[in-house]
């Protein structure tokens, strides 16, 4: 067998025939239209039209990041600018082809040269511009293939329209050349428990019909695999389904110190899907929903509903309610619409609500009213905390609220090396590590540039959480983890070594971190973390990690 090296996400492996994406379609001529400036731009209009609603259709079926993602690539389908710039090329004498296939290309370019979030969506222009010239040659759009039976997708990337709706029961597993483990592509596989390797950049020889043993745990792609490999997957996949499907039990590590392993939701139509995962409750429930398409903020009644429906689904367990989080990736209009050179490092977060107060105080008024409704264990927090201050002023205004907990964000490196401070205020402290490991390696999280930086094993981002865990410690206070980091099995062990006492992430990922802490003991979980701090990168402090985890711990002398 010879192996492909990649990025694994979870821990699952299957085995099956590979079948290739297709390519993306030509480019067009920049011919002169033959019918007419009138009849190019009635088809182009109704070919963006009918895109958006085919996007906007399928977010409606599913939920979650899949759904934020779909929702905002019909929002760009129909971006007045873009459709400024295809009438431009219209009127100019362009094919409706050329002036979408164009106009789209021009406004990708000017995305990319603004970088951070924008430049990541450039990436999302290429696949509309695709679906949109499909429509208008009658074609299907480049997408997904169906061979008719259960196959391993190769790809160079997903688009997310593609990750979102893939049928489980056709694709067995994932492999992408392009893509790291914070991508959209990885997020969503994580999400919806896709068996997927990322980052495997030699799997461009992949040929269809071959034979390949997808194996996320070791992030690895075997081809022609022997039967006798492929009786070990198979019985492993079993191992993994039984496990799976068995009742779900507390977090909890070898020697039965409580690790407490809640979900990251995004709505509260996502409820059910983690209590049935065996979420111990939410530790990281995401507001946004309510305000991204709205071109106002929701009203406190409407707030209200959607906080209550959330807390009844949890009865009796903690829920971790993160006040609004816009800017930067999320602007708002009504919130913050003044142009930023570098909206990652602008007003965002707690910044951005401190600046039209109002909008917090609604927000926290319907949290409280829903929480006198329920009888969930209602805890809130504040994104992108900076300062004491800060800290001082959120934890403050919750409680004239009425609401008994309320924490922060540890989001910036300077909210981590002031932790013992935030936390002589604070209830509690939550670790976004996505946002924590992109502002310490100065690296935009949803840039493909950098992605390689983007790793939350590295030892500078794994001292910055030992902080916060000594100082919760020290202060008695509750100290959890709600970014991706939580979701790898092997880095929740390190987390759990570094002091961390919830690990909240997508539910699929709860079975195999919950299998992932069964087997080691607290003082495996220390010893595993103090091997990945030692390192001096992020492939080296996995691979530390991984050695220490295989190995039996040495007896003190």
């Amino acid at each position: 067998m010879a192996e492909i090296r990649g990025v694994g996400i979870g821990q699952g492996v299957a085995t099956g025939p590979v079948r290739r994406m297709a390519e993306a379609l030509p480019a067009p001529d920049d011919t002169p239209s033959t019918v007419g400036a009138d009849a190019e731009r009635v088809r182009a209009q109704e070919a963006i039209a009918d895109v958006a609603a085919d996007l906007n259709r399928r977010a409606e079926s599913v939920t979650g990041s899949a759904q934020e993602v779909l929702e905002a690539q019909a929002m760009i389908a129909e971006d007045p600018t873009l459709a400024d710039e295809v009438e431009e090329r219209i009127v100019a004498g362009s094919t409706a082809e050329w002036a979408v296939h164009d106009a789209f290309a021009g406004f990708r370019a000017s995305l990319e040269a603004v970088g951070g979030y924008l430049g990541e969506r450039a990436a999302d222009l290429d696949d509309i511009a695709q679906r949109v010239l499909a429509r208008l040659r009658g074609v299907p759009a480049p997408g997904v293939p169906d061979p008719g039976h259960p196959f391993v997708l190769v790809a160079r990337d997903l688009a997310p329209a593609d990750t979102a709706l893939l049928d489980l029961d056709k694709v067995l597993a994932l492999i992408t050349t392009d893509g790291g483990p914070t991508s959209h592509t990885a997020i969503l596989a994580r999400e919806k428990g896709i068996v997927a390797v990322v980052g495997a950049a030699g799997a461009d020889a992949l040929a269809d019909d071959e034979t390949v043993i997808v194996d996320a745990a070791s992030g690895t792609v075997s081809t022609d695999p022997d039967a006798a490999a492929l009786e070990r997957a198979a019985a492993r996949a079993a191992d993994r389904q039984a496990a799976d499907t068995a009742p779900p039990t507390p977090g909890a590590l070898a020697d039965g110190t409580p690790v407490a392993l809640l979900a990251n939701l995004g709505k509260p139509a996502d409820a059910a899907d983690a209590v049935a995962r065996g979420a111990e409750g939410v530790g990281l429930f995401r507001t946004e929903f309510l305000f991204l398409s709205a071109t106002h903020a929701p009203t406190v009644s409407a707030q209200r509903e959607a906080y209550r429906e959330l807390l009844a689904a949890f009865s009796g367990k903690k829920v971790v309610v993160r006040v609004l989080d816009a800017g930067a990736d999320k602007p708002l209009p009504f919130l913050n619409d003044a142009h930023e050179e570098n909206p990652a490092l602008g007003l965002r977060g707690l910044r951005a609500l401190r600046a039209s107060e109002d909008i917090l105080r609604e927000q926290l008024t319907a949290l409280a009213e829903a929480d006198a409704e329920t009888e969930a264990d209602l805890w809130v927090m504040a994104p992108m905390v900076t300062t004491v201050e800060e800290t001082v002023y959120f934890t403050a205004l919750a409680r004239e609220f009425g609401l008994r907990t309320a924490g922060v964000m540890v989001e910036v490196p300077a909210c981590a090396l002031l932790a013992d401070r935030l936390l002589t205020h604070a209830d509690f402290a939550s670790i976004g590590t996505n946002d924590l490991t992109q502002y310490t390696m100065a690296a935009d999280r949803l840039l493909g540039s950098v992605a390689s930086f983007q790793d939350p094993w590295h030892p500078a981002v794994l001292r910055l959480v030992a902080e916060v865990g000594r100082a919760g410690a020290a202060l008695g206070k509750p100290v959890g983890v709600c970014g991706e980091a939580a979701a790898d099995p092997l880095l929740a062990v390190v987390l759990v070594g570094l002091g961390i006492g919830s690990l909240s992430m997508a539910p699929a990922a709860l079975s195999d971190v919950r299998r992932s802490l069964a087997q080691h003991t607290a003082g495996d979980a220390r010893r595993i973390a103090e091997a990945a701090l030692g390192a001096d990168d992020a492939a080296s402090a996995r691979a530390a990690a991984t050695s220490a985890a295989s190995s039996p711990a040495v007896p003190s002398p």
